[in-house]
């Protein structure tokens, strides 16, 4: 898996089942999460591979060794590989994501 950034393609936001549907079809079991307005997480990495889509809100996702920030809004999804140095910040309105792990 390699860092992939995949942008909401309609003008409307996603409703959740549209998303818990990819990734049934992805073979995947997703939770959410949610974090209110101005959250950080600070860099860390996983063990897993994480498939992380925003369902509500937006966060910037922090990338220090790429010397990138990615804002991403309803719809987008980030596949980060394991051991990729990362961290975030929700944006004003809070976040609400799916997030599912794979090996």
């Amino acid at each position: 898996m390699e860092l992939k950034i995949t942008r909401w393609y309609r003008t409307t936001p996603p409703i959740e089942v549209e998303l818990l549907e990819i990734y049934r079809q992805e073979g995947l079991s997703p939770y959410s999460w949610s974090n209110g307005p101005g959250d950080v997480y600070p860099a860390h990495t996983h063990s897993y591979h994480k498939v992380l889509y925003v369902v509500r809100g937006s966060i910037t996702w922090s990338l220090p060794e790429l010397g990138q920030e990615i804002e991403t809004f309803p719809g987008d999804r980030i596949d980060l590989p394991r051991g990729t140095l990362h961290g975030a910040r929700v944006g004003p309105g809070g976040v609400t994501c799916l997030e599912a792990h794979s090996i």
